[in-house]
């Protein structure tokens, strides 16, 4: 009776303990954010206006001037991580990063890794060639023709993945890149004849290069752009749902998009 009465005893100090230690860790993850003060962020800084590093080694853009308002409103500070950008989505489900902004799509094959936010803006994409171009791009198929670069892990990837899985562009001439402005300056010395892009980043990237033009424009891959969240985490992805709405509904956002996209 006695070796019993010291099991129970036993139980119940290691259930207090226990319940102490989930009590310093417990919480949601919104909680655990907002009592740390900080949001951890991924981005992949090399997609201008949306994010790039400015000349004093700041990162800037649209997307980090949202995330910061965004951070401001649930009351927290970002910390920012930079990450190649097809590394951004297994640092959100890894628990590696909080969230990650980096002019991101919705598709139906990341949705089943991850969450999204509602979406925040609406892009386009493009296909840019070098001035001195002499094909032709009727049809966003037409690229199929060329040396194609895009970087590695956008939607424009996967959109050429599927050319060349149909056929229809070698796959010898898919050219992928850690960096959108890696496949620019590429673009732009003669080693790939075409780059797919989102269009507003791909126009900054001409203009910031200079010798390169727009030859196609359109929606072919692209769409909504949203933050990518926690899968399954409900309460943080309503948390920056809200706070999203108010920026929409008090102008912030199209106050943003003039700042960096003049329009």
């Amino acid at each position: 009776m006695k070796r019993l009465y010291i099991w129970f005893a036993l139980i119940a100090v290691l259930s207090l303990v226990l319940a102490a230690c989930a009590g310093a860790t417990g919480g949601s993850h919104l909680d655990n954010i907002k009592k740390a003060g900080v949001i951890k962020v991924g981005t992949s800084a090399d997609y201008p206006p949306f994010e790039y590093v400015d000349e004093s080694g700041n990162k800037a853009g649209f997307d980090i001037d949202l995330m910061e308002e965004i951070a401001k409103r649930l009351g927290v500070k970002v910390e920012w991580v930079d990450m190649p950008f097809d590394s951004l989505i297994a640092g959100v489900q890894e628990g590696k990063i909080d969230a990650s902004i980096s002019a991101f799509n919705f598709t139906e094959e990341r949705d089943q890794v991850v969450d999204f936010s509602d979406a925040y803006y609406d892009g386009e994409d493009a296909f840019a060639v070098a001035e001195g171009f002499a094909g032709s791009i009727q049809n966003p198929e037409d690229a199929a023709a060329y040396k194609v670069g895009v970087q590695t892990g956008t939607t424009q990837d996967g959109w050429l993945t599927g050319l060349v899985d149909e056929g229809l562009l070698p796959e010898g001439n898919l050219f992928r890149y850690d960096r959108a402005d890696q496949a620019a300056l590429d673009l732009k010395n003669g080693r790939i004849e075409v780059m797919m892009a989102d269009a507003i980043p791909m126009k900054a990237l001409a203009q910031q290069l200079g010798g390169l033009k727009i030859i196609y424009e359109g929606v072919v891959s692209s769409g909504p752009i949203n933050i990518v969240l926690p899968e399954g985490d409900a309460e943080l992805t309503q948390a920056i749902n809200e706070v999203i709405k108010q920026l929409q509904d008090d102008g912030f956002i199209e106050a943003l998009a003039l700042k960096h996209f003049g329009q």
